[in-house]
C-alpha cells in the first residue's frame, strides 16, 4: 500500500463497457480496459432465449453482460495501470439510461428465471427501446387532462425511453413479469446495490427518467387515471431512499471485491447517467457551457442557476447534474448510428476498393470527399430521425428521410448530408434552449466522434458555437471516477473535483463565418422538413409508414399487440 490514491470508474455503454483507473490528485488515466457485451442489443431475434423474432422498436439487453464487464474490465484496468487494488479508495459508475430491469427482491433479473427465459418483457429494457410510445403518449395526455405540474419539467412531453413508459408497458402487456416483479431499478442503481448490497437510487437519473421532482413521485391519483391498477407502481416496486451525486451507497462486498478484483469496504458512489456524468468528467458545470456527449446517440446536457420552462426538453432536475444548478437535457437518438448504418447498408463497394487501396478507413475515405465539397453542393437536406426524434419532438414513430436525391447522387454526398442533418438536429435543441432562455456560449464535447475532425468544425460551423473537446480517452468513466472522489471523501464536492481532475483543450474549435452563413440557408430547408414532418396536422405519413410495418409483423407472427 502507498501513499497514493486512486479511483475506478466504470462506464456501461451500448455495445460495451469500459473502466479506467485514475490518480485521485489530477484525474491521470493510469489504466483502463474494454469489456464488448456479448450479446450487444437484441432488436430483431431474442438470441438470449429461443431466438424468436422481437416486435419492432424493440431494443433489449441481457444483464449477464454488466456482469461480464465488472469481472474482466475493472480487473483489466488494475492490472493495466499496475497500481496496488489496496489504493483504490473510490468505485463510480455510469451507465445508459433508462435501462430497466424487471428482478426480484435481491437483485435477479427475471430473465434469468427458467419460467421467464424466453419472456420478451423480462429482459432488460435498452434505453433506446421504443416499444411503448403508446404507454408515453396517454401518460403524457393524461397528465395534460389533469394538469399535472410536473410534466412541464419534461417540456410538455415524455419518451417512450424513460422508466415510467416502460414498466406501463409491461403493466398492461405482460402482467406476468409485472405481477412476478419485486423491483422495477434502472441499470445504474441495479449495479450498485448488485456491488454493495443496497438498493437506492441516484437523483439525478430519478428526476430526468423517473419523474421524481421536489422530493415526489407522480401521484398515486395520476397512475389510476392512466391505468387501473398502476396506481401503486412507485409504492410497491420502487419505494428505497434517493442520494444526491456523489452521495456515497455504501462499500464493496466481499463477493463482488472478489469478482472485479478489488479490496473489500471500498466505497461506491451513486451512479449516473453516462451523458450526464460527462458534464464533471470535461469540468462543464458552469451554467452556459452545453455538454455535449457526441456517440453512436448523442446526449446535451446544461446548467443553469434558475429554472425555464423549456417545451421539448428531455428533463429538467435541480441538481441533475451537479448540485445547486438546474441541468437542462436534450438529445437525439441517434447520430454515430445513422452513420454505421449508411456504411453497412448503402456505400458501393468501388468505395470499399478505394479504401483498401489507400490504407484507410471507409469513414475516413467518405469524410475526405466530403470535405471536398463546397457547402450546398449536393443539393440535399437529410432528416436525423433513424431511430426517431428524443429532442425536441419526443416521438419514437419519426424516422429517416434524404431529400433531394438525383440519379446522379453519391455516397459521399449522401454521407456529408447524413453529417450535417445531425449537426442541424443539434443546432434545433441549442436554439430551443437559447429560445426560452437557457444560454449556451459554448459546447463542451466528448464521445468517439471527437475522432472526427471535419464533423466537428463542420459542428461547430451549423450550431455557431467554439467547441472546447475533452482530452480524455474516457470522459465517461472519468465522470464517473469524479463523483467517486467525491464519494470517498477525497474532495468536499464536484466542483473541486472536476477542476482538479478533468483535462480539455478550449475552443478547439470555432465557427468559420462564411461557411456557417451558407448552413444558414441550408438549416432552414431543414426546419421547414422537422416542422413538416415533425408537427404534421394529423397523423405524420412516416407514422402511417411504421404502423404498416407493424400491421405486416402482427400478420406474419399471428401476433396481435394491445
Amino acid at each position: 500500500m502507498s501513499d497514493h490514491k486512486y479511483l475506478v470508474g466504470i462506464d456501461f455503454g451500448t455495445l460495451s463497457g469500459r473502466a479506467v483507473v485514475v490518480d485521485a490528485a489530477d484525474g491521470k488515466q493510469m489504466g483502463t480496459a474494454v469489456t464488448e457485451y456479448r450479446y450487444a442489443v437484441m432488436d430483431r431475434t431474442l438470441t438470449a432465449g429461443d431466438n424468436q423474432p422481437l416486435p419492432p422498436e424493440f431494443a433489449l439487453q441481457n444483464p449477464d453482460d454488466y456482469l461480464e464487464v465488472l469481472a474482466t474490465a475493472v480487473p483489466g484496468a488494475v492490472k493495466d495501470a499496475g497500481v496496488d487494488p489496496a489504493d483504490i479508495v473510490g468505485i463510480g459508475v455510469d451507465a445508459t439510461s433508462a435501462t430497466v430491469f424487471f428482478t426480484d427482491k435481491e437483485g435477479e433479473p427475471l430473465c434469468n428465471k427458467p419460467d421467464f427465459k424466453n419472456n420478451i418483457h423480462a429482459y432488460v429494457k435498452l434505453w433506446k427501446h421504443h416499444g411503448a410510445q403508446n404507454q408515453a403518449d396517454r401518460l403524457v395526455k393524461v397528465a395534460e387532462a389533469r394538469r399535472e405540474k410536473w410534466l412541464g419539467r419534461y417540456g410538455g412531453v415524455l419518451s417512450s425511453e424513460l422508466l415510467l413508459p416502460k414498466a406501463l408497458e409491461v403493466f398492461e402487456v405482460a402482467p406476468e413479469v409485472y405481477e412476478a416483479t419485486d423491483e422495477i431499478v434502472n441499470l445504474l442503481d441495479w449495479l450498485t446495490w448488485r456491488m454493495t448490497g443496497n438498493l437506492t437510487y441516484a437523483e439525478g437519473d430519478s428526476g430526468y427518467k423517473r419523474m421524481f421532482q421536489d422530493g415526489k413521485y407522480p401521484s398515486y391519483e395520476y397512475l389510476e387515471a392512466v391505468k387501473p391498477g398502476f396506481g401503486h407502481v412507485f409504492d410497491d416496486k420502487m419505494s428505497h431512499e434517493v442520494l444526491p451525486l456523489g452521495g456515497k451507497v455504501g462499500e464493496l462486498t466481499e463477493d463482488m471485491a472478489k469478482l472485479m478484483g478489488l479490496t473489500a469496504g471500498t466505497a461506491v458512489a451513486s451512479g449516473n447517467i453516462d451523458a450526464h456524468v460527462v458534464v464533471a468528467g470535461t469540468n462543464a458545470v458552469r451554467p452556459g457551457q452545453l455538454t455535449a456527449i457526441m456517440g453512436t446517440s448523442s446526449c446535451y446536457v446544461v446548467n443553469g442557476k434558475e429554472y425555464h420552462d423549456c417545451p421539448g426538453t428531455f428533463g429538467t432536475v435541480l441538481g441533475g447534474a451537479v448540485d445547486g444548478l438546474w441541468g437542462f437535457e436534450g438529445g437525439q437518438t441517434a447520430v454515430g448510428d445513422i452513420f454505421a448504418w449508411f456504411i453497412d447498408n448503402c456505400v458501393p463497394a468501388a468505395f470499399y476498393e478505394e479504401a483498401d487501396s489507400r490504407g484507410v478507413s471507409i469513414h475516413e475515405l467518405l469524410a475526405e470527399k466530403a470535405a471536398a465539397q463546397d457547402v450546398g453542393q449536393h443539393g440535399l437536406v437529410a432528416l436525423d430521425w433513424h431511430n426517431g426524434n428524443r429532442s425536441i419532438l419526443a416521438d419514437a414513430h419519426l424516422s429517416g428521410l434524404i431529400m433531394g436525391q438525383t440519379l446522379t447522387t453519391t455516397a459521399d454526398e449522401m454521407y456529408l448530408a447524413l453529417l450535417e442533418g445531425t449537426a442541424f438536429g443539434a443546432r434545433v435543441i441549442v436554439d430551443n434552449f437559447e429560445d426560452h432562455g437557457i444560454a449556451i456560449d459554448e459546447i463542451v464535447a466528448a464521445g468517439g466522434l471527437l475522432k472526427n475532425k471535419f464533423y466537428m468544425q463542420l459542428f461547430s460551423d451549423i450550431t455557431r458555437r467554439p467547441i472546447t473537446v475533452s482530452l480524455s480517452e474516457q470522459s465517461g468513466a472519468l465522470g464517473s471516477a469524479v463523483f467517486a472522489a467525491v464519494a470517498a471523501g477525497i474532495y468536499s464536492d464536484v466542483y473541486a473535483a472536476a477542476e482538479a481532475m478533468a483535462n480539455v483543450e478550449h475552443h478547439a474549435y470555432v465557427p468559420d463565418e462564411d461557411r456557417a452563413r451558407k448552413y444558414d440557408a441550408l438549416y432552414d430547408i431543414y426546419k421547414e422538413m422537422h416542422d413538416y414532418f415533425g408537427r404534421y396536422n394529423g397523423q405524420s405519413p412516416m407514422h402511417r409508414l411504421k404502423d404498416i410495418k407493424l400491421q405486416v409483423f402482427e400478420e406474419q407472427r399471428g401476433y396481435v399487440a394491445e
